[in-house]
């Protein structure tokens, strides 16, 4: 009897090392696995324009982890680097990047792709804003008060509008013809073929909308139109939980050879949205 207790005791503690072994397995490869992604904040026009959907798949192929993105106004984005709930910045206010530096919140930029804005508006064009000046077609809105939806929203899309804005020496008043939506560009879009009003958009957002009514593009082709796109890993040094050598893999990768053909391979009915644009 006793020899028989003994033999069942030693299968029982058998049974629960195994037991332990098996549950401190799983529990390390969930540890693992939720720690195999990299958080990316970006522009709504990134994520609305498709480019993430080509690119992302891509990515993980090649690099082996998740890039979870959260797609906001690059305002917004670059206040989740600054609070540590991002990796890495993928945003396109150079001006504004250029400040997260400064500050210490980034620690490298890196130009990694471009492509440009334009007015859209009404097909008959009410104020003849069609060219290729931006300025004057401001100047001609704003003069007629025609309808003009604005994203408000503080994003790299806003900022540039605003600068235009200045340029022309004129402050859109708040409301009335002036619409702010304070979404992003789509639904910005969506706004102005509702109103069937001019908007400013990126090309990239805009060659993704479908639901364009009677808009059309009026105005493209002015140098002060062009847009650029950084990327930038979130200071480690101030936020010490930031993944940094994931993230700086993945910025090493969107600007590698790989990465960028898998940047200008993106195209709508045969049109490339995206431009790579990295300069060592």
């Amino acid at each position: 009897m006793e020899r028989y207790l003994a033999r069942l005791y030693a299968r029982v503690s058998i049974a629960w090392i195994v037991a332990a072994f098996i549950v401190a397995a799983l529990l390390a490869s969930t540890g693992a696995q939720a720690q195999d992604f990299i958080t990316v904040a970006s522009t709504t026009s990134t994520e609305q324009s498709g480019l993430f959907r080509h690119l992302l798949p891509e990515a993980r192929k090649a690099l082996g982890f998740d890039v979870r993105v959260v797609a906001v106004g690059t305002g917004q984005a670059l206040d989740m680097g600054r609070r540590g709930d991002a990796d890495v910045e993928f945003v396109h206010d150079k001006v504004a990047e250029e400040k997260f530096l400064a500050e210490g919140f980034g620690v490298k930029r890196y130009e990694v792709m471009y492509n440009d804005f334009m007015i859209v508006g009404p097909k008959d064009d009410p104020v003849g804003a069609k060219g290729r000046d931006v300025i004057s077609a401001l100047k001609k809105i704003a003069e007629k008060q025609s309808p003009f939806a604005s994203r408000g929203d503080k994003s790299g899309t806003d900022a540039a509008e605003k600068r235009y804005w200045k340029m022309a020496s004129i402050e859109p008043p708040k409301g009335g013809w002036y619409r702010e939506t304070g979404s992003g560009m789509g639904p910005t879009l969506n706004a102005a073929a509702g109103m069937n009003a001019y908007a400013l958009t990126d090309r990239g957002t805009w060659l993704s909308f479908k639901n364009r009514a009677d808009l059309a593009i009026l105005v493209e082709g002015d140098e002060k139109l062009f847009n650029q796109y950084g990327v930038m890993l979130v200071n480690p040094a101030k936020h010490p939980h930031v993944k940094k050598e994931m993230g700086q893999k993945f910025i090493d990768w969107l600007v590698s050879p790989a990465g960028q053909q898998a940047i200008a391979a993106y195209r709508i009915d045969g049109e490339q949205l995206f431009f790579p644009d990295y300069k060592p």
